[in-house]
Formats: structure tokens, C-alpha cells, sequence
């Protein structure tokens, strides 16, 4: 640190200013390294720990049972992933996180993140240079974040596998070094995702490279085996004469040891130059009584390898087999990957009852495979569109891989919210639970202790903290005398702060704060009121695409919001589109309204705000099962108006019109509203439990 930098620090604490985030850097240099990638807004590790909100997951609806309450239910998460993995995090610390052996933490992640591919800015050559700089740079840090969180999460024993393509690849892969160890990489896999095409002045772009890491050396790795090609076929080129063909492989393999002579019948023989056998003295015997051991014309002892006792050609690290056609999806998705790519992470590097993580979960694909192939797992996402396709996926599984074979019923499954929470459902849970819940949301510590005769219920940055329990005392109202009778009891004994978490409704005062002599007593509504002070940060809300194109962007939300459904009038017919023959089912929006709390003020839009309309032809009752999905700008272009096959309208639709905030409004319209008079059912075998 220079004298200028040194005494600019001196002048802003002096003037009581906060310090700007990248001087952390400067005044808590990270531990140095022989090299490390360097760039604007990186942060320490201990610091994306510390600074990070583990914000309380609020379960929504479990599908399935298995009668045993207690028992290890799959997790499939909606909400910034960063937030919901440092809760998992404390998950695994409190022995909530485990695989099926009992040891912590996931034995096996794959990530597909996004690939940092927007480019929206428009201006000089050297402006677009810079502006692209700055967001790579964002990108970096928006993953390493994550990274560091992931690695922390990874059972001991486990293994990660990151999912890039050519943009930012060789950036990540430093970065990985640095969080893993270079000494724990394992592979560069690099995957051929779709068949040649013609780019012009380029070569064709076809494939992605997937980083491997573990903790050590003792992760899970099961060897893979993939068919023999012609040529490898051509080299089983002997026969014993019984139709059994064999190929003559060499018995020596390099040196890791001392070489040892073996014998050979009457010969004792040395191996090759630093080679050394491959086979113990007991099996040579025993591959020599079945004829299995041959010698050339130079004397030199040969195995006969029987082409029917081979699983195939031992898999590398060029993966071409398993390419990514339009028949290979599955829930028809963006950013889909095929159900065999993840088989084969999935077989290589876990076991049956071993966790499985993915928190980039898009399509599902990774948390279906995972299910067949009889492993826990958890998903995470932000987007509204991959919970809904990932719960249709689950309630619609195929034994097989690729999805094929019976329908497969998935293990119980729970659908949590983090960080976007519905507030009626909160005030349904018991005290022990609501309890919980609001230490968590206000970044409490649960710490119960008693002071002048008060049950308190933990600390907030060393200050007390009381939980009004509203379930025991229906009808008792949080007033000022209320707050004057704590005080006169423990208002000597506590700092300078104090605060009471309780439902918004019990409160009888409007002011955020009561001041009495010294001590400030905050009033920490739920839903909250004076979030932005308390966490010293502005929130942001989950942002959901309006756009197919906008489906796979990065997002980084900080803090909890409530859910606000937003207004929607609409109208809903059966009639012929402009220039069309056929009747169809029309559902016009007429209007849309959405309400929000960003950086800690209420916001009020219009259309602008509608993220999608999803909808459900046939709705059960219970599960909503997504058929169609229509983007705002779809159905902008459109008058908003969506269109769908009024054939397959059962008896009653279901709505969802999501804000691009994650809010959602649902309704249920009876297939008469349409006008239609034929009626389809079809029968949902899936059940739903909040």
C-alpha cells in the first residue's frame, strides 16, 4: 500500500465515510500465490463466507411419501443459488447434509452455469473492448462466489464438475486451480455437443470443456467403457477355433515399483527395460494352466484377450457419443443437456444413496438422472420456468435413460422457497418452526438466554434479540408500554440496541425504532420493513427472462422478498386466428399490474413487468404441469394474446402469469369460460402435499 492510498483510508474513516469494497484487497491482502488471476471486484474467500446471507428455505409442496416424516427427502430449490447454498452450507454443519453412508456434504456437483454470453453494448471499438472486459470480469466473480461455497459443500470424498464453454473457460480454469488446488484437477473433458457445421471464417464450434476436480485423491471413480469401433474391432483378429475371438496384449506395464522377474513354466523371466509385470506370480500360473499366456517368435510371453470377456474401449477424456440432438430433449429446454452425459458423471464419480448437487439446475436433467440412477439429490434455480419444467420432468420420469421404458415414480421430493417467501403460509407454522424461520431471515444468531427474568432468543450482531412468540398470545399487541416495561427491566443491562422480531399486524406503532434513554428498540416486522439498514446492503430481486434468449443469464439477487402477487385481467375465448382455418383456444391479457420492494422501496408496473404466462391445459386440482410457456415479448408481438390447441383443453385451465420478480398470479378457468362445448380429460396419477 502507497502513502496517497494509505492516507486517502486515514481521511475517510476520519470523516466517518465507509471504505469502498475493493480496498479490502489493499488492507487484507489474500494469502500471495506463485500465480493467481487478478481482477477488478475479486474478494477474499473469508469475506464471500462471512458477507453472504443464508436466507431460510420455506417448503412449498412435497410430492410423494414414504411414511417415515423424518427420512431424507430430495431438494429442488427457487432462489439465487449463492443465498440458498450458504444455507446448505449450515445445513451440512448441523449434520442435515449428508449421503446415504452417512458422511457430509454432496458426494458428487455438476454445474452448468451460464456462459456470460449477453452482449448489449454498443459504442467504439475500445469502448466495447472495455465494457466486455468489465462484465467478464463480473462473470468471474458472479461464479468464483459460488465456487468457493461449492467446495465447501463437497463431501471429502467428492468430486465437481464445471460445465463451460470456449468464452471463459480458460479463466475459470485458473480460478478453479485456486479454490480446488492445481493438484487436485483430475480432468479437462472436453465434449462434442453437437454434429459439424459450417461457421463462416472460422472453424466449426462444437464442443464444451468440462473441468474435474476433487478434495484429494481418494474421490469416487468407476472406469467407463464405450462400444469398440472397427478399427479396435479388427484387432480381435485370432481365433481359438471354438468362434471365440482374441487379441495378444502385452504383459508388461510401466514401472511404479521395483520390477520384479517372474517365471514362466521353466523360465524365469526379467520384464522390459522400466517395465515390470502386470500380473502376480499366482495368476501367471493360473493363466498359463488355462492357456491364456502365449509366446511370440521372440520369446516374449503374450495374454490372450478374448473379445467377449471386454466391456469396451476404456472411455478418455473426448467424449463424441454423446451429442445433443433435437430428439435427445427431453423437457425442451434452452439450455438442455442429454440425459446420457449425465449418466455417465453421475455413474463415474458417485454411488447409488450418494448426494448429487447441481445448482444451476435448468431443465433438471441432472436431478432426473440422478433419480433413476437411485442417488439423493438437490437442484437449485432462479427461474420460475426451470422449477416448473423440473417438477414436470419429476412427475413424469421414464426408467430408462434418454426417457424411455415404464414411468418411474421419483423418490418424495420437497419444493422450497429461498429468499421469496409466502407469508400466509408463514403464519401457519408452529412456534418452533416460525422461530427458526425469523431468526434466519434476520441473520440472528440462535442463542436462547434469559435476562432480568426475560426469555430472550439469540443476538444480532452481539446485540439480544426476542421472538415475540404470536402463537401463544393471539390476542397480545406490541405497543409503547410494551417497550417501556422491557426497558425498565433490562435497559441497563443491554447495549445500545434491541431488537423485537414479530408478525407486522401485532405491532401498534408505525415508527421502525423506539429511542428510550440510550438503548434503540427496532421493530423487525415480517414482512420487513427496514430491511436495507439492517443488512447495510441493497437488495435486488430475482429477475425473471421475458425473452427465451434471456433464459440462461447470470443473476445475482442479495436479501428476501415476499411474495406480492400481481393483478391480472384477462379474457379467455375459442375462436379463428387472423388468417387462420382453425378454431383455437385465446387467452388475452388485458391487463397486468406487479408490485415489488426493491432497494427498499415499494415499486408499482405495468406490462413492462410481466416475465411469461405459463399454462396448464388439464389442471388435476393439485399439481400445476406445465404444457406451454409464452415470454412477454411473445405475446407483446401478439397483442397479448396466447394461442393453444383447443383440443386439448380439459376441464379446467390453469394460469400462471409471473412478474419478471418471481411474483405469480394463478388462476383457474373452467373449460365453459372458453365457449367450448367438447370436453378432454386426461388422468394425472401425481399427488401433491403442503
Amino acid at each position: 500500500m502507497n502513502d496517497e492510498l494509505r492516507q486517502h483510508i486515514i481521511d475517510l474513516l476520519r470523516c466517518g465515510e465507509e471504505l469502498p469494497r475493493e480496498y479490502a484487497r489493499e488492507l487484507f491482502p489474500p494469502e500471495k500465490r506463485e500465480y493467481e488471476l487478478v481482477y477488478y471486484g475479486k474478494e477474499r474467500e473469508e469475506d464471500i463466507i462471512a458477507n453472504t446471507m443464508a436466507v431460510p428455505l420455506q417448503p412449498i409442496s412435497t410430492f410423494g411419501r414414504n411414511g417415515d416424516e423424518n427420512a431424507w427427502h430430495n431438494m429442488l430449490i427457487f432462489g439465487d443459488n449463492l443465498q440458498a447454498l450458504k444455507t446448505l452450507l449450515e445445513y451440512k454443519k448441523a449434520g442435515k447434509l449428508t449421503n446415504a453412508d452417512g458422511t457430509p456434504g454432496a458426494r458428487l456437483i455438476y454445474i452448468d452455469p451460464p456462459f456470460s454470453t449477453k452482449q448489449d453494448f454498443h459504442g467504439t471499438q475500445d469502448q466495447k473492448a472495455y465494457q466486455d472486459r468489465i462484465a467478464g470480469a463480473n462473470f468471474i466473480e458472479f461464479l468464483r462466489k459460488r465456487l468457493v461455497f461449492l467446495r465447501e459443500l463437497l463431501a471429502t470424498d467428492g468430486t465437481i464438475y464445471v460445465h463451460l464453454d470456449y468464452r471463459k473457460g480458460h479463466y475459470i480454469k485458473a480460478i478453479l486451480d485456486e479454490i480446488f488446488g492445481e493438484q487436485n484437477f483430475v480432468n479437462e473433458v472436453v465434449w462434442q455437443r453437437s454434429a459439424a457445421h459450417n461457421d463462416p471464417y472460422q472453424f466449426g464450434r462444437i464442443h464444451d470443456v468440462i473441468y474435474v476436480y476433487g478434495l484429494s485423491s481418494q474421490r469416487k471413480f468407476s472406469r467407463q467403457y464405450i462400444p469398440y469401433d472397427e478399427k479396435q474391432l479388427a484387432r480381435f483378429k485370432y481365433d481359438d477355433g471354438d468362434g471365440r475371438f482374441y487379441l495378444l496384449d502385452n504383459m508388461a506395464a510401466p514401472a511404479h515399483g521395483r520390477a520384479t522377474p517372474m517365471r514362466f513354466g521353466k523360465k524365469v523371466l526379467d520384464p522390459p527395460r522400466n517395465m515390470m509385470w502386470r500380473f502376480s506370480q499366482e495368476n501367471i500360473n493360473k493363466h498359463l494352466e488355462e492357456g491364456r499366456i502365449v509366446f511370440n517368435k521372440n520369446g516374449v510371453p503374450k495374454f490372450k484377450r478374448y473379445l467377449g470377456d471386454m466391456q469396451g474401449a476404456l472411455l478418455q477424456d473426448i467424449w463424441t457419443d454423446c451429442i445433443m440432438h433435437m430428439s435427445s430433449k427431453v423437457a425442451n429446454y434452452p439450455t438442455e443437456k442429454p440425459e446420457k452425459l449425465l449418466a455417465r458423471i453421475i455413474t463415474t464419480s458417485s454411488n447409488p444413496g450418494d448426494l448429487v448437487l447441481d445448482a444451476f439446475a435448468g431443465s433438471g436433467t441432472t436431478l432426473a438422472v440422478a433419480e433413476k440412477l437411485r442417488r439423493r439429490w438437490i437442484g437449485i434455480d432462479c427461474g420460475k420456468l426451470a422449477i416448473y419444467t423440473i417438477q414436470k420432468r419429476m412427475l413424469n420420469l421414464k426408467t430408462e435413460i434418454g426417457s424411455k421404458g415404464k414411468p418411474l415414480a421419483p423418490k418424495p421430493f420437497t419444493l422450497y422457497n429461498a429468499g421469496l417467501y409466502d407469508f400466509t403460509q408463514l403464519r401457519q407454522l408452529p412456534w418452533s418452526d416460525w422461530r427458526f424461520f425469523a431468526l434466519q431471515l434476520f441473520g440472528c444468531i440462535d442463542k436462547p438466554h434469559k435476562i432480568g427474568g426475560i426469555e430472550l432468543d439469540g443476538t444480532r450482531q452481539g446485540y439480544d434479540v426476542l421472538v415475540f412468540n404470536h402463537v401463544a398470545n393471539p390476542n397480545k399487541r406490541i405497543d409503547d408500554e410494551t417497550i417501556r416495561e422491557i426497558h425498565s427491566h433490562i435497559g441497563k443491562r443491554i447495549g445500545r440496541k434491541f431488537f423485537i422480531i414479530a408478525p407486522r399486524g401485532v405491532f401498534d406503532f408505525q415508527q421502525d425504532y423506539i429511542d428510550l434513554d440510550n438503548v434503540r428498540f427496532y421493530a423487525l416486522r415480517i414482512p420487513y420493513s427496514i430491511i436495507n439498514e439492517l443488512h447495510h446492503r441493497d437488495f435486488t430481486a430475482l429477475q425473471q427472462p421475458n425473452d427465451e434468449n434471456a433464459v440462461n443469464e447470470t443473476v445475482d439477487a442479495v436479501g428476501f422478498d415476499f411474495i406480492q402477487p400481481p393483478q391480472v385481467q384477462w379474457t379467455v375465448s375459442a375462436k379463428k386466428r387472423k388468417g387462420q382455418m382453425f378454431t383455437e383456444a385465446c387467452l388475452k391479457i388485458k391487463k397486468f399490474e406487479s408490485r415489488a420492494r426493491l432497494r427498499g422501496k415499494d415499486t408499482r408496473g405495468g406490462l413492462e413487468t410481466l416475465s411469461m404466462l405459463m399454462i396448464d391445459l388439464d389442471y388435476d386440482g393439485k399439481v400445476f404441469d406445465l404444457d406451454y410457456v409464452f415470454y412477454a415479448t411473445q405475446l407483446q408481438a401478439d397483442d397479448w394474446q396466447a394461442w393453444f390447441p383447443v383440443e386439448k383443453v380439459g376441464k379446467k385451465v390453469m394460469a400462471v402469469f409471473i412478474d419478471i420478480y418471481g411474483n405469480e398470479a394463478r388462476e383457474i378457468i373452467p373449460t365453459e369460460q372458453f365457449g367450448i362445448e367438447r370436453k378432454r380429460t386426461k388422468p394425472k396419477k401425481r399427488t401433491a402435499r403442503k
